[in-house]
């Protein structure tokens, strides 16, 4: 479902040098549809047995957490069991009541067993390598040199052992630069996953065909917890060993948690209709559910409501200046509206025409809201870093609308210095730790601000989906050259080959990423989910189109999912 849009030249009212205003301007404006949301999100009603959930709820993580804690302390023959029973409570979407427990165990684990698990048995040996690797431990890919002949490449018998092929997939995608092993793995499995009788698996495990599917369309290491707790727990529903009490548990904290993100929705719809600005900025994309689920993708836990209400807010405004930059303003209006940023007051408002003065009023509000709440926690430099990268993000955005008015083509490597920037995602990243918990210092604000291999990847993840998703679009008018057209240029390559290219630096970025998630990171581990999950949400909303703009059957399927409809 892709809904259109239109390029409509429209006579707007512009200002002169003085911020008098001034008629006959011609702006090519972009008018994307409405909301296809209505007000559906704007009222929040409670239910009656919420309370008897939580209290239900409380009982089964104390079984569960008995559970995860008593495995834990069995003999290493027993580890295996605790290896799957830690997949399936990250899987489920229950891993962050036992943080503290599932890396105890998974230490206790890498410290027993070091680069050498004892287990030669495919699918163990690969749920041992990826449960290590996501958790920062740097495990030797060269465990799987024994599952090769004397040729050097994986032996073909493999191929009957569908769940040890399917668990070293997912296994592979944990792959830092240069494991040409798990390169060769990733070729090996995804080929014979690809070949596989249907019908022959089906006949023993009914929901090993949707998992392989799942799977080839998109593995775990790029999944969304919240997605993939939804696509699991029907799966672990039909294992025959499943633990009842963490599947009560599952369900229970993913009915919960939705009570508290469509309470959080709530106000920000309401925030956003009493701002009036669907009619005041109707060039401005009202995409309030869609900015929502993005705002979840880095944060979904109870403890980080008041850092998804403020990066909502935030965020959203970004995208208002985005468009206001890129589909809306004049040259002149927009240099005046960076000259405002910078100064950062609230005596530069009367320079702006008036249609932009509501956005520097809300942008200034929110970020004093932030302010006032971070005084009381003496931990007011937090803004001052955001604020600073949001100074450097409307610099930026006037640099692109400068070379649209030039009408220049940048080099690859010019384009990325202001681009990177302009993707939002750093700041966004940022604005993640503003109302985060003592793992939060000022040493944080100093590593994301310096655009690190990490946080930088994840720019380039989005920067590159985004421009291959939505390139032909934009250059149907008047836009910003993409990194497409930049590489077109300046190699002299087709169109097709370019998106191939740009494709398989998107893949090198997961690479940096995996990389930098090993210990000793720069940051706590804690800290590297918002980045991490920042990357991961470009593979729902850019894979197949502009999933933002234009939200088709697969996103508003998600978002009914996760915001609407309880399990």
């Amino acid at each position: 479902m892709s809904l259109p849009i239109s390029t409509t030249p429209m006579s707007c009212l512009s200002i002169d040098h003085n911020g008098s205003t001034k008629q006959g301007v011609i702006r090519n404006t972009v008018n994307f549809h409405r909301s296809i949301w209505g007000d559906q999100f704007l009222t929040y009603d409670e239910r009656k047995d919420r309370v008897w959930e939580a209290q239900r709820a409380k009982e089964l993580k104390e079984e569960v957490r008995k559970e995860v804690v008593i495995t834990g302390l069995t003999k290493p023959t027993q580890h295996v069991k605790l290896l799957e029973l830690i997949d399936a409570v990250q899987r489920l979407g229950v891993a962050y009541h036992f943080e503290e427990e599932i890396e105890e165990c998974l230490e206790h684990i890498y410290v027993t067993y070091g680069d050498q698990w004892f287990d030669n048995d495919l699918q163990t040996t690969s749920l041992w390598f990826r449960l290590l690797r996501q958790q920062g431990f740097n495990v030797s890919s060269e465990i799987f040199e024994k599952y090769k002949n004397g040729d050097g490449k994986f032996m073909e018998s493999m191929r009957h052992d569908v769940r040890g092929l399917l668990s070293l997939y997912e296994a592979a995608y944990m792959m830092v630069e240069g494991e040409e092993i798990l390169d060769q793995a990733l070729g090996f499995t995804t080929h014979h996953l690809g070949n596989i009788d249907e019908s022959r698996v089906c006949s023993h495990d009914p929901s090993l065909e949707t998992q392989i599917h799942q799977a080839l369309q998109q593995p775990l290491r790029r999944r969304l917890p919240r997605l993939e707790a939804l696509r699991f727990i029907p799966i672990y529903q039909q294992q025959p060993s499943h633990n009842e009490a963490l599947l009560k548990l599952a369900k229970l904290d993913f009915n919960l948690l939705q009570e508290l993100h469509r309470k959080e929705l709530s106000q920000i719809c309401k925030w956003w209709k009493d701002l009036d600005a669907s009619n005041k900025l109707p060039y401005v994309r009202d995409r309030i559910a869609e900015g929502y689920f993005w705002i979840l993708a880095i944060y979904f836990e109870p403890q980080h409501s008041d850092a998804r209400i403020f990066l909502m807010k935030s965020c959203h405004l970004l995208v208002v200046m985005d468009d206001t930059y890129d589909n809306y303003g004049t040259y002149e209006e927009l240099e005046l509206f960076t000259e405002a940023v910078q100064r950062w007051s609230i005596s530069s408002l009367d320079m702006l025409p008036e249609y932009m003065k509501l956005i520097y009023q809300t942008v200034l509000d929110v970020h004093k809201e932030a302010e006032e709440l971070l005084e009381k926690k003496g931990k007011t430099y937090r803004s001052h870093y955001t604020l600073e990268m949001v100074k450097e993000y409307t610099r930026n955005l006037l640099m692109e609308a400068k070379w649209v008015k030039d009408g220049y083509v940048p080099t690859v490597d010019e384009h990325m210095s202001v681009t990177l920037v302009t993707v939002g995602y750093a700041l966004m990243i940022a604005k993640s730790y503003v109302h985060g918990d003592d793992l939060v210092v000022e040493d944080t604000f100093k590593w994301v601000s310096t655009y690190p291999p990490l946080v930088k990847a994840s720019c380039l993840i989005l920067r590159l989906m985004n421009d291959i998703a939505t390139h032909k679009e934009e250059q149907a008018r008047e836009h910003i050259a993409s990194s497409v057209e930049c590489y077109m240029k300046q190699y002299g390559v087709s169109d097709e080959e370019t998106r191939e290219i740009l494709a398989k630096q998107a893949e090198d970025g997961w690479k940096v990423i995996n990389k930098e998630s090993l210990r000793p990171t720069c940051v706590p581990m804690a800290l590297l989910m918002p980045p991490i999950n920042l990357a991961r949400v470009c593979d729902v909303l850019y894979k197949g189109g502009d999933g933002y703009s234009h939200a088709g059957k697969e996103v508003i399927h998600y978002i009914k999912s996760l915001l609407v409809n309880p399990i």
